[in-house]
């Protein structure tokens, strides 16, 4: 296709994010490096007009051709993109999201790292960025996006060489894939058996594009490796420091933990000894030293006799009523019965009604306790005895 306007704004219209694509359009725009103004001028027009995602694409775009330049020592592209790559940048930078900020800040600090552009252009790129970073409130980006940002800042001392070899390995592994895989890509194609072998000066030229594609790719691999094995040499120190301090405080916890049974052991030493001075208080004391801390057995209970109630009669005994003993006006005792109290007769019982289970029965009750027999008339005066007779008689 010939180099004019319309075709360099078809190959910017068409672009994409994919390798294919960026790499494809990047020979065909080194192809025709010697309109490389003109082409540097229709991009920039390209980027002013795209949404954040083309112009995402549009960097990698110019990424390629100036890293691409470099290494050939063709530099046309470097010296037209040099004037206006800090305007490009914060274009592109201004209102993407935070995503896509964070691949255009790895973009430039590839750039920096591999002195694409002249120092004094580099600075002006980051210091574009930096301004509007600062209009917009928000903090440098870095470290691949995590909370420890682009400075040690807030970061403990001793985590700060692995936070600058992080960022090291973070910023050369985004340009790796893509080199890595522009090189397999061209390898599989030139070394295909199914593809037909062109002429010898055109072969030649082929597999002396892909040594240079593939000695690209083994330096930007050796330096990735180079800086993991720093990253991962400064992670053994500390993890072997760590690992020392881990042993001295399990030790320390050990010690302490002995020194602490000790402690314990004289503390109930002391505490007995005070005890056993104090003396036993109602029996509420520690026990003496090798007697039994078990309270006494207690007593068996005691066995109780069963309680057999009074055989009572079934046959209620029928008694005559007697009239109650009243004492008359001269002092004798008076009945209204004229039952005789006989000396010489026998004892007497009296009827009690008692109730048992609802049903009333009589109870014999022998009354020879009230009334002793006085045995006949000795030792009774004679003139009682006659009273006595005298009111019998009545």
């Amino acid at each position: 296709m010939a180099y004019n306007d319309d075709s360099v704004l078809a190959r910017l219209s068409s672009l994409n994010e994919s390798h294919d694509s960026i790499a494809t359009a990047a020979q065909w725009i080194m192809f025709h490096r010697r309109h490389a103004d003109r082409t540097v001028q229709l991009w920039m027009q390209r980027l002013k007009d795209s949404s954040s995602t083309k112009r995402l694409s549009l960097v990698y775009l110019a990424n390629e051709v100036v890293q691409q330049s470099r290494i050939r020592h063709k530099e046309d592209f470097v010296i037209a993109f040099s004037p206006v790559v800090a305007e490009a940048a914060a274009i592109a930078y201004k209102g993407a999201p935070a995503e896509i900020q964070a691949k255009l800040r790895r973009v430039m600090d590839v750039w920096k790292d591999r002195a694409i552009f002249e120092v004094p252009i580099q600075g002006a790129i980051e210091a574009r960025l930096d301004e509007l970073d600062k209009a917009r409130g928000t903090a440098k980006p870095g470290f691949g996006g995590s909370p420890f940002g682009s400075s040690s800042v807030g970061v403990p001392s001793d985590f700060a060489p692995l936070v600058s070899a992080h960022q090291k390995v973070s910023k050369l592994s985004v340009p790796l894939k893509a080199t890595v895989s522009s090189a397999n890509q061209e390898y599989e194609k030139q070394m295909d058996p199914d593809t037909a072998v062109p002429s010898a000066p055109v072969y030649a030229a082929r597999l002396n594009g892909l040594l240079k594609t593939l000695a690209n790719a083994e330096i930007a691999v050796a330096e990735c490796v180079k800086a993991r094995e720093g990253l991962v040499s400064g992670l053994e120190k500390m993890l072997d420091a760590n690992r020392a301090t881990l042993e001295s405080d399990r030790s320390a916890a050990s010690e302490f933990m002995k020194r602490k049974e000790e402690i314990e052991g004289k503390k109930q030493q002391v505490e007995m000894a005070i005890m056993r001075a104090l003396g036993p208080a109602d029996g509420n004391g520690f026990p003496e030293e090798g007697g039994s801390a078990s309270p006494p057995p207690e007593p068996d209970r005691p066995e109780m006799e069963a309680l057999t109630p009074p055989t009572l009669d079934d046959e209620p005994m029928d008694l005559p009523d007697e009239t109650p003993v009243q004492e008359t006006a001269d002092g004798q005792l008076a009945g209204a019965s004229s039952t005789e109290l006989k000396p010489n007769s026998g004892p007497s019982y009296q009827a009690v009604l008692i109730s048992t289970n609802g049903s009333k029965k009589r109870r014999r009750v022998n009354d020879s306790g009230d009334f002793p027999d006085l045995g006949g008339d000795d030792g009774i005066d004679p003139e009682v005895a006659e009273m006595l007779k005298e009111g019998n008689e009545v």
